[in-house]
């Protein structure tokens, strides 16, 4: 049985999902354990949500209570926190309602902004890192697997993610309030990662020009010669920081990188003539910001809140973002629902664990046949048969890889890729299989009622009786990672 153990701005606060970072590791604990009856799992942590997907020794119909109440015990562990406090919040979804639970979040329907773009590679990573822990299972890879088809399919028949919608941009959107001129103004970015990449584009298209880098680990000089721009010694760091009219930070660093004694420090040092002539040399006028707009999109906090205190300083933090967030545009999300709720019914119904078997017979008639045709086609000149033994031979090594991979897709739940690669590569269409494409909006209006009959109930959370109690209370959801 698949369940899912979720924590998001949906149901929780900010600092416990800050903790929960600290749990990021659970998944190989909770396979590890002999007595937790959990064959599989897949931890989704990023700044905004934490869940873990697992694949439970229960047969359906039967109340998984038992692995849950490990996997919660096991999560409270490595995040130093309480069972009794994750039982109190965390939201258990079981059965049918993970498939609809994982793809809403893979498609960003889950997300403060509605349709950004980080979470879909989020969960893709999230499941790459299942892979290199040996994690898990063949159907915690279908439901992956599925879920990144369906965020495809929402990227590509909606509009809902063309805007580049995301938290970078929204914070960016709100400072606009404050900085008239985005080409004039000095800006830190404080962080190499893909964040830091997403925030630094973010802040190109918004015009600024004048951009240097600062990593607390080191990797600023790469950082800045692959995005062309200059980057920040440590030496310097205070004075940049203080000179700086706006500071943005993406840094996974469990340590305050922005703080009040950085910044007065780099106000002390700019107000001395002369004490820093390297920076000078390079700035034909380098004085303190008289006011530094704060952009805190690091988990845990880049930002020690504090620093509202030093004068002329503010703080725009994650918590405020989600209070301004958008709701996003109904038609397109409406849209993207319809798409979700398909995908789950087709995933509960098994319909995305085809049986490769046609495809393999489907394959083996398309080589042979175009075999058959060169044999009649040389068949007055091969007395001896040695043509037909060579190109049958050939034909066996050209299917023996095919059929190698066909096993280890059909393994991991991929067989409907596997079955879309004999139609591009060979133009081979195996009957009765599914389009590999993405399903048209027309087509699934024309499926709404019945999407909506079956899927709708189990679109939604579910607990245990028992189990953990799921009450809503607000939260902040943070999307940097």
């Amino acid at each position: 049985m698949l369940i899912c153990l979720t924590a998001s701005h949906k149901n929780a606060g900010f600092d416990l999902l800050e903790r929960l970072q600290g749990a990021a590791d659970a998944a190989r604990a909770m396979t590890d354990a002999s007595d937790a009856g959990i064959s599989g799992a897949v931890v989704i942590s990023t700044c905004n949500r934490f869940e873990a997907y697992l694949d439970v020794d229960v047969p359906e119909g039967q109340s998984p209570i038992e692995p849950v109440h490990s996997a919660l015990r096991i999560v409270a562990d490595t995040a130093d926190l309480a069972p009794s406090e994750l039982r109190s919040t965390v939201d258990l979804v079981h059965g049918q309602a993970v498939a609809h639970h994982l793809f809403s979040v893979a498609s960003g329907l889950e997300s403060v902004v509605v349709g950004e773009g980080e979470i879909s590679g989020q969960v893709k990573r999230a499941l790459t890192r299942a892979h290199g822990e040996g994690t898990t299972t063949p159907e915690l890879e279908r439901l992956f697997q599925s879920a990144a088809r369906t965020s495809r399919r929402v990227k590509n028949d909606t509009r809902l993610g063309a805007e580049g919608r995301s938290l970078v941009r929204l914070s960016l959107e709100l400072a606009s309030s404050r900085i008239s001129d985005w080409s004039g103004v000095r800006v830190l970015l404080v962080g190499t990662g893909r964040y830091a990449a997403a925030s630094l584009a973010a802040l190109r298209d918004r015009g600024a020009a004048d951009i240097r880098v600062y990593s607390p680990s080191g990797r600023a000089a790469k950082f800045a010669k692959s995005h062309e721009l200059d980057w920040v010694r440590e030496d310097d760091y205070h004075a940049e920081a203080a000179a700086a009219e706006l500071i943005v930070t993406c840094t996974t660093s469990e340590a305050f990188v922005v703080d009040p004694a950085l910044l007065q420090a780099g106000r002390a040092a700019l107000a001395v003539d002369d004490a820093l002539p390297r920076l000078h040399a390079a700035d034909a006028v380098l004085r303190a910001a008289e006011r530094q707009l704060v952009i805190d999109l690091g988990l845990p906090r880049n930002v020690d809140p504090a620093v509202v205190d030093v004068t002329g300083v503010e703080l725009l933090d994650l918590e405020t973002v989600r209070i301004h967030a958008p709701l996003g545009d109904f038609d397109q999300t409406d849209a993207a629902r319809e798409i979700v709720h398909v995908a789950a019914r087709e995933f509960g119904h098994g319909t995305e664990a085809l049986d490769i078997a046609p495809a393999v017979v489907a394959l083996r008639k398309h080589l042979f046949d175009v075999l058959d045709g060169e044999l009649e086609r040389v068949a007055g000149r091969d007395a001896d048969g040695r043509i037909e033994e060579a190109l049958r031979h050939l034909v066996g090594r050209l299917l023996h890889t095919p059929m190698v991979r066909s096993r280890d897709y059909a393994a991991r739940g991929e067989q409907a890729e596997w079955i879309a690669g004999l139609e591009a590569v060979h133009g081979v269409v195996v009957p009765g299989a599914p389009s590999q494409s993405a399903p048209k909006l027309d087509d699934l209006g024309r499926r709404r009622s019945a999407a909506f009959r079956e899927a709708g109930t189990a679109a939604s959370p579910s607990s245990v009786d028992g189990g953990p109690s799921a009450p809503r209370r607000p939260g902040a959801e943070r999307s940097a990672s």
